[in-house]
């Protein structure tokens, strides 16, 4: 039987000052990570190891034996009923803040300490040596050894979001704190690099969506006046390729291929800049956006694309602010069944509404004019109008729905499954039910004067969304019965 040896651990602790019980967290996780490290590069340089090698991610451990005596109005930082609830925690160093801040409200809400140590799930070698620049695991057969035989691999059997879709079943006597376990971050986290092409820490906590590259051009142009200006706040301006400048007039290397979804940030030094992410065209590329920049736990995500207008009363440029949706794109049907409401959120809306009317300088019934309220329905057929009409037609007609895109309902649905503030604002680019199709002439013109007032609209609402207390824009509406104490 093959020897198992494991890093020498403090025995768990209990911690009533958050900060300190983050400070542990973290030198659990880097004693962790550098001997997994230290061991894979000696098996890589001397052959096959004749010792397993095993390290444990870190846990946060909160054990009641009363409910918490809390503000009503809150919907996070208190655990749901009395006894043990545990989280395993991967990247402290990454999620500092957003831990400090989490574990301070438990220990306040419910005057209890929280407990520190190492959990009993082991940290895959792939995921300790991700953020280490010289090693590289190498593909199967590669290494010379069976690694599994050595070393714990990613296990996709427990890497799953059965917390956020409502059917977790402990396993131990511990309910979820989180809603991710640590190694459902590590595999988003590895996902985020692949498809952005930048790395995680640079997310911002407030994330535009869209589905056209012409928005990114103008979000350059927005950093850069930003950067220029001393007291705008940003810092930085990070580009497709981890590509970061400070400096406004600095040159930005673009890569000779793109990314699957090229991600930009306009960064601030507490990390409540902004991300733009260009998802492309359909309801894959956006599930699979927000299926992992959740793990990030953004304080709120937009979408701020194009849509077909379905009232011969729109015109090309209107705006159309989603009230709910008709979900036809059923890449999560699966995960959050169509019977379930996504609603629209007050803080939201109101933000998006106020930026509209502060750029357009329109305000009132004015504003009517040029955006509407209504349904959005997102379909995952990019020709659906080259179908018989007759059944889709009726369909939206009977929604009363007022555009059409394929990513939207994705979007404002995922938000609502990983309890992230969600919205919509798109605007019309053409109208295929009357004949005014996206031509490659018209196409242009329209982009030229409305995508940076749109983008502007976009960015104008997540400066209102951050002005925001957390409590008040994390609605209770995202909240489920039994919930988890972590946002």
């Amino acid at each position: 039987m093959t020897t198992i040896r494991t890093p020498d651990v403090p025995k768990p602790e209990k911690f009533t000052d958050p900060l300190a019980a983050v400070a542990r967290l973290e030198a659990l996780y880097e004693q962790a990570t550098s001997f997994l490290c230290n061991h894979f590069a000696s098996a890589l340089k001397n052959g096959t190891p004749t010792e397993r090698y095993r390290a444990f991610y870190p846990e946060i451990r909160i054990r009641t034996s009363s409910y918490a005596q809390v503000d009503s109005r809150l919907s996070f930082g208190h655990v749901s009923e009395p006894g043990t609830h545990a989280t395993t925690v991967t990247r402290p160093d990454l999620f500092r803040s957003y831990l400090t801040q989490q574990i301070a409200l438990l220990i306040k809400n419910h005057d209890q300490p929280v407990t520190i140590g190492a959990s009993e799930t082991p940290i895959p070698v792939h995921f300790a040596v991700a953020n280490n620049p010289d090693l590289v695991v190498p593909h199967q057969g590669a290494a010379g050894f069976t690694l599994r035989d050595a070393f714990d691999v990613p296990d996709l059997n427990t890497t799953n979001d059965d917390i956020v879709n409502g059917v977790y079943e402990p396993e131990n006597d511990a309910e979820p704190l989180a809603l991710f376990t640590a190694q459902r971050v590590d595999y988003s986290l590895a996902r985020l690099s692949h498809y952005t092409a930048t790395d995680p820490s640079h997310f911002q906590n407030h994330v535009l969506f869209t589905n056209y590259q012409f928005y990114v051009s103008e979000f350059e142009n927005y950093a850069r006046a930003q950067l220029a200006d001393a007291d705008s706040g940003y810092t930085s301006f990070v580009s497709t390729g981890n590509v970061e400048i400070t400096d406004p007039d600095a040159a930005l290397e673009q890569p000779l291929k793109l990314p699957q979804m090229p991600t930009y940030h306009l960064k601030r030094a507490d990390g409540s800049g902004i991300t733009l992410v260009n998802i492309g065209v359909g309801p894959s590329n956006a599930k699979t956006a927000t299926d992992h920049i959740a793990v990030l736990r953004p304080h709120a995500w937009l979408m701020v694309g194009h849509c077909a207008g379905l009232r011969n009363t729109q015109a090309l440029g209107d705006f159309v602010l989603a009230h709910a949706y008709l979900r036809e794109d059923k890449v999560l049907d699966d995960d959050l069944p169509v019977w379930v409401p996504i609603p629209p959120l007050a803080e939201v809306q109101v933000a998006l509404e106020r930026a509209v009317a502060e750029v357009t300088e329109l305000e009132g019934f004015e504003l009517k004019r040029i955006m509407r309220t209504g349904t959005v329905a997102s379909v995952d057929n990019r020709n659906w109008e080259l179908r018989d009409q007759s059944g889709p037609v009726q369909r939206l007609s009977q929604s009363r729905a007022i555009a059409l895109d394929m990513e939207s309902a994705t979007i404002a649905a995922n938000g609502y499954r990983f309890r992230v503030p969600y919205g919509t604002l798109l605007c019309v680019s053409d109208k295929p039910l009357h004949g005014e199709l996206k031509l490659p002439g018209m196409a242009s013109a329209f982009y030229t004067t409305q995508v940076r007032r749109h983008l502007a609209i976009g960015i104008r609402a997540m400066e209102h969304l951050r002005g925001m207390p957390l409590e008040r824009l994390h609605s209770r509406k995202l909240r489920s019965f039994d919930e988890t104490a972590f946002l």
